[in-house]
């Protein structure tokens, strides 16, 4: 037989794993069960490059490990299809989003099959499935008909508000939300209303709710962005101006799980620091709220949130979000112009970038006063982007004797500092130490922080003038987007006012389109579909739902896929439950990860989910970085003239010089020597001979000057092979470099320079896996990524360092087939060295499997392969159990090994993890340095199982004494079983 051929190998047992679904889960088995689960992908045109497959190599180790320790194993793979990407791609070409999406998802199943990945493809979902997201719009429907009851802490359905509003109108409810926008009324009220009235009264208690809410809006886009597709004020893609702006938006009430999602933190077994992400995302704070009245305004009251309610006395001014409802009431006509000037200003700031910049001082002041409500000192009122519409109540009482960021802006604008305790030291910074007794504060002078705190709640709302609360910086999570490419919101309009479309009558799918774009009086695209009402009379909502909607919920879909009648069937999911291991990236904190555990909550105040969290342990895996190649263009002076007598431009092209990245280095630095500047200049002459001898009419030369910097150029990385450039691709890569010239080193090769950057299409540096598994194979590629470095950590990739894998594949599969010839392996006997090699190998894999420490297993391997190969091992007792070991990382080199043993093919996920036995590696006998007075002289060979008494008696019958002791007699000795033997003199 030939010798090992990982393509023709692998290609045959990835069909083998297709026709007879190896890795298909059963919801109904004896055995424990396991749910690895990959945040699943987004089908970008590109495919994936090497670093994508990182997380789905780890989660595949795990998964086909624990098939081998008896699990049934949930391991499966589907695709976050709805997106922006593939709408803009709509807009400039006019071809439908679900067109390229498919294209895209097919080049993604391809890639992913041929890294050999145990994926239970029967349980494939997409979120722009129609059959998907009916079940999507189910759940926005079940929010949209609940509300949150603070009594019972938890979501009910519309029905029990129902009922209490029939029996005591909207007396004594505690519901989650904003009671301000909720009316009062009484039973005989609400029997009163009509049904309008009823569904307007209704609305503000909603978990999915319609509001105008303040978003990022991209005219350029035509769409709101989350904080998280806004940089700098522009759009992620497509670098267009975003500006704030007031809108009427569909929100989701994740405000009323705010203290839910932190406790349920401590549960989880995820990294500390996504978890602390989401906490401070969360942003529980306790303290009082107070209102200030406004001077001239008898109507007007500003409300502040404080955690430091003990500093009220030092509040000197007020500061309000520039998109506060007040603003434009509490500016005066002298300060329109400013005032204006500012929020226009604001509006090009994302809320995300407001937050952020905390050394730029800004604001406007809008000419009116607000009263301390204690003190009765009047205050300015001031606007500045430091403070959000939307979190606590838009408004912040500033204390700049207390809070840096209120001193600065006090110092910036000359506005008053009063001290209020008397250990503040407020010379040249804010003190915001709870030390010492309270001053200048007439209600709680001479009294400690928890004295004050709790006297002014006290006195606060004795007198109605504020009230203890506690504050979430959390908001609510804005629900819609003005795009096409989405799951549309089975909402319709009657009378104005919004109506959930029939659970009967879901799917509501998405309609076809002349254009994506919004139509031209600013509707969303799908105000562009035609005759697209409810029942042919009421208009449906034109938003689209997020592109988090489908993921919030998709690892309950894969346990039941093709469920018919509910979104999970009972029995599937009280078997499953929830996901044992997550893989995925840490950016997905406070977005993705936020989300679904809201969702999973909600499900479970419902009874439709049996499990507390989603999602039990998370690992994030670190990126693996880019190796960029850089060539250096030689950019000398130059000097062109024109000869006399010719008559046209002196224009002409100048032939591009590059040169290899070692002779670049001393060509910059002057350190050439005699024969590299032979070798160098002698080449610049021939590009100014050949030059001159093209152009008659000028006459070129380069002088020995530089420009400023080295200007380097990244090229493909695909035609560099260990740092050395292919100067024949190059010209076909580029045409512009086609009469480049390529001055190489002194041994003919052209050297590039290297750069660890993040892959990029527009550096160059993506490594795509195709062109790898076609070299290497799956196999080695799979080895190698885990080889890299621990999974949660960054990396350089370097394709050099594949071949070194690939090596010790060959050296493995050498073990079973000699000289790469026949299959090989004996019955006979393995030898205690063998077992011993075998069973290291066997307790390291499983140490480090468990705890996920990939990279370590794999130099485990590669170890017991070598120390075999000395032993010249072809035993089966040895080499059937290294094959199942090697199965989770090289699957199809496994798969053929196991059948050349005797095995069923395919069914190597079916066997059972080898069994460790302490007994083969005890060691025979112990080497024992053997000192004289503490100073080792001799090591000499005990039995394992000698005593000390043995040990002694064996040092005195031989001849070490006489060696050592110099003719003194052993007053004692001393010996540490296993360690050492001293002998005292």
């Amino acid at each position: 037989m030939p010798g090992y051929s990982p393509q023709e190998i692998e290609k045959k047992w990835q069909a083998h794993w297709k026709t007879n679904s190896t890795f298909k889960a059963d919801n109904r088995s004896e055995k424990p069960k396991y749910y690895v689960l990959d945040m699943f992908p987004y089908p970008s045109g590109a495919g994936l490059h090497v670093g994508h497959p990182l997380g789905y190599i780890a989660s595949d180790i795990v998964s086909r490990y624990k098939r081998l320790r008896g699990f049934n194993v949930l391991h499966p793979m589907g695709f976050d299809s709805f997106g922006l990407p593939a709408e803009q791609y709509a807009i400039q070409t006019g071809q439908h989003p679900a067109l390229t999406t498919e294209q895209n998802i097919g080049t993604y199943i391809r890639q992913l099959s041929s890294l050999g990945f145990s994926y239970d493809w029967s349980r494939e979902v997409r979120t722009s499935d129609p059959a998907y997201y009916k079940w999507t719009q189910w759940i926005f429907l079940k929010l949209f008909n609940s509300w949150y009851n603070l009594d019972t802490n938890k979501a009910e359905p519309l029905k029990t508000l129902l009922d209490k509003f029939a029996e005591n109108g909207s007396d004594g409810i505690r519901a989650a939300g904003d009671e301000e926008e909720r009316h009062s009324f009484t039973n005989g009220q609400w029997k009163l209303f009509s049904e309008k009235q009823r569904l307007q009264a209704v609305h503000p208690y909603r978990l999915a709710y319609q509001q105008d809410t303040y978003v990022n809006w991209c005219p350029g886009l035509g769409t709101v962005l989350s904080n998280d597709e806004v940089k700098d004020g522009l759009s992620e893609r497509g670098g267009f101006p975003v500006e704030r702006r007031l809108m009427p938006q569909w929100n989701l009430r994740i405000t009323a799980y705010a203290d839910r999602l932190l406790q349920g933190l401590d549960t989880l077994d995820w990294p500390d620091a996504v978890k602390e992400m989401q906490r401070n995302w969360i942003g529980k704070s306790i303290g009082a709220e107070v209102t200030f009245p406004v001077q001239d305004h008898e109507q007007a009251q500003i409300k502040v949130y404080t955690t430091r309610v003990d500093t009220i006395y030092g509040a000197t001014f007020l500061v309000l979000a520039p998109e506060h409802e007040l603003v434009a009431e509490l500016t005066t006509p002298g300060q329109q112009a400013t005032v204006q000037d500012y929020i226009d200003a604001t509006k090009r700031r994302s809320e995300r970038d407001r937050m952020a910049d905390t050394k730029t001082v800004s604001g406007a002041f809008t000419g009116s006063f607000g009263i301390n409500p204690l003190s009765g000192e009047p205050v300015q009122i001031w606007i500045a982007d430091y403070v959000l519409a939307g979190y606590g109540t838009g408004a912040v009482m500033a204390v700049p004797s207390g809070d840096q960021r209120d001193y600065v802006f006090a110092k910036h604008f000359d506005l008053p500092i009063i001290p209020v305790t008397d250990a503040q030291q407020i010379d040249e910074q804010a003190d915001p130490t709870k030390e010492g007794r309270y001053i200048n504060s007439e209600l709680i002078n001479g009294l400690t922080y928890k004295e004050a705190t709790h006297k002014l709640i006290q006195h606060l709302e004795a007198n109605g003038i504020g009230k203890g609360k506690t504050n979430f910086r959390i908001r609510d999570a804005i629900f819609g987007r003005q795009r096409y490419w989405g799951e549309p919101i089975p909402i319709y309009y009657k009378e104005g006012v919004a109506y959930g479309v029939a659970e009967a009558d879901l799917p509501l799918v998405l309609p076809e389109i002349d254009e994506y774009k919004p139509t031209e009086t600013g509707e969303p695209p799908l105000g562009r579909a035609k005759d697209w009402k409810y029942k042919g009379l009421y208009d449906y909502e034109l938003s689209t739902m997020p592109g988090w909607a489908g993921s919030s919920w998709y690892y309950l879909r894969y346990m039941d896929p093709h469920n018919a009648e509910r979104f999970v069937g009972e029995e599937a999911e009280q078997y499953w439950q929830n996901v044992d291991l997550y893989l995925g990236g840490a950016e997905h904190a406070t977005g993705h990860l936020l989300y679904s555990r809201f969702w999973h909550l909600f499900l479970k105040d419902l009874g439709l989910v049996t499990a507390n969290e989603p999602f039990q342990k998370l690992i994030n895996q670190g990126m693996i970085l880019g190796r960029s190649s850089l060539i250096y263009r030689f950019t000398p002076e130059v000097s062109l003239y024109e000869f006399e007598g010719h008559e046209g431009p002196t224009y002409a092209l100048i032939p591009s010089i590059f040169v290899s990245h070692k002779l670049y280095e001393r060509v910059w630095n002057n350190t050439l020597d005699e024969d590299e500047k032979e070798h160098f200049w002698s080449t610049v002459k021939l590009v100014e001979d050949k030059f001159n001898y093209e152009n008659e009419h000028l006459n070129l030369q380069f002088t020995d000057r530089f420009g400023d910097k080295p200007n380097s150029i990244h090229v493909d990385v695909n035609i560099v092979d260990n740092d050395i450039l292919n100067v024949d691709a190059v010209r076909e890569w580029r045409s512009d470099f086609k009469n480049a010239v390529f001055i190489a080193e002194l041994d003919g090769t052209f050297i590039c320079g290297v750069e660890v950057e993040k892959m990029s299409k527009s550096k160059y540096n993506v490594v795509s896996p195709d062109v790898l598994i076609e070299r290497y194979g799956a196999d080695a590629l799979r080895l190698y990524e885990m080889f890299l470095g621990p999974l949660e950590q960054y990396k350089p990739w370097n394709t050099n360092g594949m071949s070194g894998v690939a090596g010790f594949l060959k050296k493995l599969w050498r073990l079973y087939h000699p000289q790469d010839g026949d299959f090989a392996v004996t019955d006979e006997a393995a030898a205690p060295a063998e077992l011993k090699a075998l069973h290291k190998a066997i307790r390291k894999v499983e140490e480090d499997i468990e705890k996920f420490s990939f990279n370590t297993t794999v130099s485990a391997l590669m170890i017991t392969v070598n120390e075999l190969t000395a032993l010249d091992c072809h035993k089966r007792a040895v080499l059937e159990p290294l094959v199942v070991l090697l199965s989770p990382y090289a699957p199809h080199l496994a798969e053929e090994l196991w059948v050349e043993l005797g095995h069923a093919a395919g069914s190597i996920s079916q066997a059972a993890y080898p069994e460790f036995r302490e007994e083969y590696l005890v060691e025979d006998t112990v080497n024992y340095p053997v000192a004289i007075n503490g100073k080792v002289r001799e090591t000499l060979q005990f039995a394992a199982t000698a005593t000390a008494a043995d040990i002694e008696a064996a040092v005195r019958a031989s001849d070490f004494l006489a060696r050592f002791a110099e003719g003194k007699e052993a007053k004692k000795f001393i010996v540490v079983p296993g360690r050492m033997v001293n002998v005292v003199v």
